[in-house]
């Protein structure tokens, strides 16, 4: 990658760790959902600060691209996208204080009710504010979470939906639902994910009979839309697949290519002889019999998102060649033998994970440490800034803990 320090357009930034966003993969990750759900508009999922990835920036790109709604998880989320300058439709999938009625009404943002109890205290909020809530009623069809729940007693479901649909200072404008089980490919889930689909339509179609009709009804996320894009209805919630990653868990996602690349920096290198030990617990000692060993140390620890499960048996790349774990993951520092990289120095660049290459790409460093990518890559730290590249060059630099 091109020195970041010469760009003009960029503040100055330490090389000590960081990870690299290529958003030109972003784009390509969207076009190929784009031919796969047709014409129905996408919800780009930017919880989490966008799985680790950075939540304005990447939501500023994809609005470039035509992307209208956005999904968070909290209302601090939402607003931090609308001070990253976000227009589009953002929706709190999850709880929001309904004394909060006030800063949604004023910031346009959609919230999910889940239940007639939430309802009425978010009525009962927005009419001493004076205001409308913007609402998305959210049905519990088998995820078992929040949402009215549909599967335990349909026509209850009903009636309490029915009642929160009549309360005052709400607006429902969206109706939706989550799979639980549409990244599992058995034939027991393939037949549980069908049923919540079938179940979601049938309490539509009841609603829609009584009269209540809605702008936005969805259903989908990332592994439905894979396996269903006949099922999109108003709006496709895509999380997961738009930063690379198989809904299922598989190691790789055909057609899409994971954005983010963890780097860090070689901060020492040095020999380590026959019976000495490396880290805390001394988990690895060099064998009294073998070579001395060529270790480096690296500026990249579990505070910067890098599992201490990895300790032994993570692989990062150096110089374009595996440079393997030694010892446990330290908070701010991990070891590498660098034994067959004899080149190594202080100061080279380090690929910690990321897609291709020689080092761990997230999914084979999540499988490593007991996980999932989803958590990996939410688990990269604030501290470490986000470098976004489109055609190879760094154009910005999200860094919410300062450079």
């Amino acid at each position: 990658m091109p020195d970041i320090n010469t760009s003009p357009a960029l503040p100055a930034f330490e090389r000590h760790c960081w990870a690299e966003v290529d958003l030109d993969a972003l784009g390509r990750n969207l076009a190929a959902i784009r031919r796969r759900v047709g014409k129905t508009p996408i919800c780009a999922v930017v919880k989490a600060a966008a799985y680790g990835h950075g939540d304005g920036p990447v939501a500023r790109y994809l609005a470039g691209q035509g992307v209208h709604w956005f999904a968070v998880s909290c209302l601090a989320e939402a607003l931090r996208l609308r001070r990253a300058g976000i227009t589009g439709g953002v929706l709190i999938l999850g709880y929001t204080d309904p004394g909060q009625a006030a800063a949604l009404a004023a910031h346009q943002i959609a919230q999910a009710v889940m239940s007639l109890a939430y309802a009425r205290q978010l009525s009962a909020a927005a009419c001493a504010a004076g205001v409308t809530v913007d609402c998305h009623l959210k049905v519990d069809t088998g995820m078992g979470r929040i949402g009215f729940a549909a599967r335990a007693g349909l026509e209850a479901a009903l009636g309490e939906m029915e009642a929160a649909l009549a309360l005052p200072g709400l607006q429902f404008t969206g109706i939706f639902q989550h799979f639980a089980a549409a990244d599992e490919t058995d034939a027991e889930s393939a037949a549980y994910t069908e049923g919540q689909h079938a179940l979601f339509v049938r309490v539509r179609e009841a609603l829609a009979a009584r009269g209540h009709r809605f702008a936005l009804a969805h259903c989908c996320n990332s592994a439905a839309g894979m396996a269903h894009p006949e099922w999109g209805m108003d709006l496709v919630r895509e999380g997961i697949l738009l930063y690379g990653y198989d809904p299922a868990g598989g190691p790789d996602c055909p057609g899409f290519a994971p954005p983010l690349r963890l780097k860090t920096v070689v901060t020492q290198v040095k020999a380590l002889a026959a019976g000495e030990s490396v880290s805390y617990g001394r988990s690895y000692t060099v064998p009294a019999d073998a070579a001395p060993r060529r270790v480096a140390t690296v500026a990249v620890g579990y505070a910067d998102g890098y599992p201490r499960a990895l300790s032994n048996c993570g692989v990062m790349a150096l110089h374009g060649r595996p440079a393997p774990v030694l010892g446990r993951v330290c908070m701010d520092q991990t070891i590498l033998d660098v034994t067959d990289i004899p080149d190594a120095r202080p100061g080279d660049e380090v690929t910690v994970f990321g897609p291709g290459g020689a080092a761990d790409s997230a999914a084979s460093a999540a499988r490593k440490a007991g996980t999932i990518p989803y958590e990996l890559l939410c688990g990269v730290g604030l501290r470490v800034p986000r470098v976004y590249l489109q055609n190879g060059e760094p154009t910005e630099i999200w860094a919410p803990a300062g450079l």
